[in-house]
């Protein structure tokens, strides 16, 4: 079923164009992304879509009774209310439900109180509204609101706090929290990674590829995407363009599409030029004038195709070194780091080592302190305890993720040009060309630039300066996928060393040959990439949790079970939930194809059909009987499974 479509949808502010004709399908549980470079119209499309923006042209298709959740980037969630009690009021008509049945429990204490014909209405009002609570998800809601809190990484003891005195980025979990928890019909979520880190991604790709709905997201990240997507609308040049596949299939497609394209353009280019050729030969000749007019007809009448026009312009880069540093470039030994005004310490124990040529990527928590080591290799704070040794001819280049290094005063030219007062003008302007500011762009104020124009000119000072060691804090937040690939290739083919903190678990992967995991208490080393590093920590769980059976074996004798009943009991286990899982899939094929035959029995060539509806009515009744009867079986599964 379709739940939403725009046909030749259009949009514009003032003179400038920013989206048109657009054309997009949603059906209930695709899972679809739209991607496109910074000021493409991504976000202005999601508005559309949203009911947030009136559009100019064109038509928005939606059923009655779909419900949308939309989540806008820099969404927070203003409330004077506690983490807990805001959460609970997406619920409230469970509550009020929960209340009505402890009134009528109370009320169902004295029976003597009534006669005998009330209390079985009594009985019967309780059982009706305990049903419809049960069904409501009543007896579940709390568990839902625990599982998504813990997910975005708020636990208990963060339950009674007041969003008022959160952070924006942990008010930004909660809206998104909140959202997820209404279960609308269709999800539409404008950059949901931005402010979660590594595990609470793996939450949130997990919760979506089994969210009951359809979703619809914007995002920068790549790795996200491949995750959780199958449909892929690129937005560009105003219009929009529908790609089957995962965000990596669509890149393939792409690529695919515009030589395919470039080839069919280039072969009319040539049917063009011969015609021309003969016309311009034969039209003079008497004897070959019919034919050459013949020829010019059919070239008038020819539907000439446009220049495939491949992607938009891309910044332009590679990081270059003035001098070749050591084999060791760095090595830190039993690291800790307290603020003054701290009781605890932030992190202990950390330790590795960095050699010329290695890319070391640094995961963790939020909070861990992944920026402040930073800060301690380059100078800007000092250990508590323990050593840094910086190694020989080693030059430090740092990106930090707040832009603090740009002077909100300065204009973009003489931000670059400051620094580097004895290179001529126009050598500036070509060097902040190649990261796309052209023109009256270079006279900007620094403060008046986006977020993805202020990391661009922090990336073309860092190029200028030419470091051997180049250290980066989140280098791809602000930079559209376009931007981060262009990055990606300048940083693999860096001739240094690289040590960077990043949630981009696409750019991890295409950097870095390390990754060290930071806890509060030590570091982990991964000779790997991040799907490397993925591996080793599933095989660390698994380990894990083989240990904890094998503690509880003694136990299991205590119980009196031998080796071959408790084997013989996990295959049975095993069967149980093969046959479970094969029956949701029956029962799933089920109901898509009863959905399908009932819409046909809605067409007026089969209900005007008297045999064909008889039939179909028959098809639908046996479908229903298969289902009740894998629903039976799946239930009494599942108790045993419970019991």
């Amino acid at each position: 079923m379709i739940i939403m479509q725009l046909n030749d949808v259009s949009k514009s502010f003032g003179a400038e164009e920013i989206l048109s004709n657009v054309k997009l399908e949603i059906k209930e549980k695709d899972r679809i992304a739209i991607v496109g470079r910074n000021g493409a119209g991504k976000s202005t499309l999601l508005k559309i879509m949203a009911g947030e923006l009136t559009y100019d042209t064109g038509e928005l298709i939606q059923p009655k009774g779909i419900t949308i959740g939309y989540l806008a980037q820099h969404t927070g969630l203003e409330s004077e209310q506690t983490i807990w009690n805001e959460m609970v009021d997406v619920f409230n008509n469970l509550v009020i439900q929960e209340k009505e049945l402890r009134n009528l429990e109370k009320k169902m204490e004295d029976a003597t109180a009534f006669s005998d014909e009330t209390y079985e209405q009594l009985l019967m009002d309780y059982d009706k509204k305990q049903q419809a609570f049960e069904s409501g998800g009543g007896y579940r809601y709390e568990a839902d609101i625990k599982a998504v809190l813990t997910g975005l990484s708020f636990y208990e003891e963060d339950y009674d706090t007041s969003i008022s005195t959160l952070s924006g980025g942990q008010k930004t979990r909660l809206a998104l929290g909140k959202l997820l928890l209404t279960k609308p019909d269709l999800l539409i979520l404008d950059e949901p990674t931005n402010h979660l880190d590594i595990e609470t991604l793996g939450w949130l790709e997990g919760y979506l590829i089994n969210y009951p709905g359809a979703v619809c997201i914007v995002s920068h990240d790549r790795y996200f995407l491949d995750k959780t997507v199958s449909i892929v609308y690129e937005v560009s040049r105003h219009k929009t363009k529908k790609y089957l596949g995962s965000y990596t299939n669509y890149l393939e497609q792409k690529s695919l599409d515009y030589e395919q394209e470039l080839k069919v353009y280039e072969k009319q280019q040539t049917e063009i030029k011969k015609m021309e050729d003969f016309i311009q030969k034969n039209i003079v000749r008497a004897s070959t004038t019919k034919r050459a007019q013949s020829r010019r007809k059919q070239l008038e009448k020819m539907e000439k195709m446009e220049k495939p026009k491949g992607d938009e312009s891309s910044a332009s880069f590679s990081f270059q070194i003035n001098r070749q540093s050591g084999n060791d470039v760095l090595k830190i030994n039993n690291l800790s780091f307290q603020y003054e005004d701290s009781p605890e310490l932030i992190f202990s124990n950390v330790q590795f080592n960095a050699n010329r040529g290695e890319r070391l990527a640094l995961v963790g928590p939020n909070g861990v302190g992944k920026t402040t080591l930073l800060k301690m290799i380059i100078g800007k704070l000092h250990p508590t305890t323990g050593t840094i040794q910086i190694g020989t001819n080693v030059q430090i280049g740092y990106y930090d993720q707040e832009q603090a290094t740009l002077s909100s005063s300065k204009t973009v030219l003489n931000e670059l040009w400051d620094e580097y007062p004895t290179i001529n003008e126009k050598d500036i302007r070509t060097v902040l060309g190649n990261f796309l500011f052209s023109g009256d762009d270079v006279l900007k104020q620094v403060n008046d630039l986006s977020g993805g124009e202020k990391a661009r000119l922090s990336l073309a000072k860092l190029m200028m300066e030419k470091a051997n060691l180049l250290i980066l804090d989140e280098p791809t937040n602000h930079l559209d996928i376009d931007s981060k690939e262009v990055l990606e290739a300048a940083l693999m083919d860096f001739p240094g060393t690289i040590i960077f903190v990043s949630h981009d678990r696409y750019f991890i992967n295409r950097i870095t040959d390390q990754v060290i995991e930071m806890q509060q208490h030590g570091t982990t080393t991964y000779l790997g990439d991040y799907d490397y590093y993925l591996e080793k920590k599933e095989e660390e769980a698994e380990i894990k949790r083989l240990n904890e059976v094998d503690v509880e074996k003694p136990k299991q004798n205590e119980r009196k079970r031998n080796f071959k009943e408790e084997k013989a009991l996990r295959s049975k286990q095993r069967k149980k939930e093969r046959r479970i899982a094969e029956l949701e899939g029956f029962i799933e094929d089920l109901e898509e194809k009863l959905a399908a035959t009932e819409e046909k029995m809605t067409e007026p060539e089969v209900y005007e059909d008297h045999e064909k509806s008889l039939e179909l009515t028959e098809e639908t009744n046996k479908i229903r009987q298969e289902i009740d009867e894998y629903m039976e079986e799946w239930a009494t599964l599942q108790e045993e499974q419970l019991s």
